[in-house]
């Protein structure tokens, strides 16, 4: 009893799954994926299995019909199943059960160029094609558009069940912390009476702890922020005695010290510069 959106971005070679039930813990369950590979969702009355194996033929480049057939070949429960297919070049493959088709509620499938939804138990056939559309209308970065993407999905009605938890998985090479995950986006909401706003919250920390900073969003440090930052760092113990003038070496070690307590390890520098998203974030906390 879930929904989920598997999409690629073809500019980066991101690919991911973004999903919400009401069954806790489900990211941990449905979610599959590979960086260059593809992306898998098995839903409904999960088989686990077919994801590891999906992505395995992914691999040695087998078409995901082709894929999607050989799972559900040896699958005495095939009626059971719902299970998406996105590889990384855009094919894609889907199965709904028939059992699943005859349970309270809708089930079914939309997709566009980039992006898959499906799901069961479904207050409207509405539920996939808003989740979709979001996706491809979508403004911010690929994480952020299949966020959107599940809320769609909840204010087309969602599942009937009500919400309970959600998921968020990004795959890309060369991603993940220190670049050597090929998982750049890896959140489980469990249990939460708004997984899906939890699920944003935690995507915006998880941006300012792993994600590097964008050149678009740094710039000097001027002499009031020079002020402000010397005031957080005499503040919490950074800096000792009185403060040197100027953004020179003492603050920008202490600096260092004071982001890597606070987890802005990525986007720690080595000069006079600020990420403009960290300032905002520290004034959000700090205060100033």
């Amino acid at each position: 009893m879930t929904y989920s959106i598997l999409a690629r971005d073809p500019a980066t070679g991101a690919l991911g799954i973004a999903v919400q039930s009401k069954f806790p813990g489900v990211s941990g369950l449905i979610c599959h994926g590979r960086a260059g590979v593809g992306v898998i969702a098995t839903q409904a009355f999960s088989n686990p299995d077919h994801g590891g194996r999906g992505l395995d033929l992914l691999a040695l480049k087998v078409p995901p019909a082709t894929v999607l057939e050989l799972l559900l070949a040896g699958d005495d429960n095939e009626g059971e199943r719902q299970i998406a297919i996105l590889a990384a070049d855009g094919s894609r493959a889907q199965h709904t059960g028939a059992e699943v088709l005859s349970w309270d509620g809708e089930a079914g499938m939309a997709a566009s160029e980039n992006a898959l939804a499906h799901g069961n138990s479904l207050a409207s056939r509405k539920v996939p094609e808003a989740m979709v559309e979001a996706f491809e209308a979508g403004k911010g970065d690929f994480a952020a558009r299949l966020i959107a993407a599940l809320e769609a999905g909840e204010e087309a009605g969602g599942e009937l069940r009500g919400v309970q938890s959600a998921g968020l998985q990004v795959f890309e090479a060369g991603a993940g912390y220190g670049g050597r995950q090929e998982k750049s986006v890896d959140i489980s909401i469990y249990d939460h009476e708004d997984p899906i706003g939890e699920l944003a919250r935690c995507y915006r920390l998880h941006r300012l702890s792993y994600f590097p900073s964008k050149k678009e969003n740094l710039v000097p440090i001027d002499e009031a922020t020079d002020a402000y930052l010397t005031a957080v760092l005499t503040g919490e113990g950074y800096l000792k005695g009185a403060p040197p003038a100027g953004w020179g070496a003492e603050k920008i070690k202490a600096m260092a010290r004071f982001m890597g307590v606070e987890n802005y390890d990525n986007r720690i520098r080595g000069d006079a510069m600020i990420d403009t998203e960290v300032l905002a974030d520290i004034r959000t906390r700090k205060g100033g």
